[in-house]
């Protein structure tokens, strides 16, 4: 069974096996608005916890995107460069910025849930 779990800085990750899947929050798609570009980590690249990812672009600002863990990128999905509109259809889903393969799996204990990210989100204001 895969669990997602959700950072601070709206990334949310679901962990099969060794294999990460992030992508950013539905409450990170409403704070940015219309999503016209992106940008994703080069295959084979290593990332480490909370470091920067990519870059993510909408019509209001851009704003940088986290990893939640660390690990080596496997996989990218080229459907969102292509047309970037997708993450705005469907952030936590069929619109995954990239995979990893994790290399530390206790990272994900300083993860969130998602009813401590919806309390998160609503008390933070942002």
């Amino acid at each position: 069974m895969s669990e997602v779990k959700f950072s601070k800085e709206h990334e949310w990750i679901k962990l099969d096996g060794d294999t990460a899947t992030i992508g950013i929050t539905q409450h990170a798609t409403e704070m940015l608005g219309d999503i016209v570009f992106v940008e994703l980590p080069e295959l084979g690249s290593s990332v480490a916890k909370d470091g920067n990812a990519g870059v993510v672009e909408s019509t209001k600002a851009a704003s940088d995107i986290y990893t939640p863990v660390s690990g080596e990128i496997i996989e990218n999905n080229q459907s969102i460069v292509d047309d970037p509109a997708k993450i705005n259809a469907d952030p936590e889903n069929k619109a995954w910025f990239f995979k990893l393969k994790i290399s530390n799996k206790s990272e994900m204990d300083s993860l969130m849930n998602k009813e401590e990210y919806e309390k998160f989100s609503k008390e933070s204001g942002n």
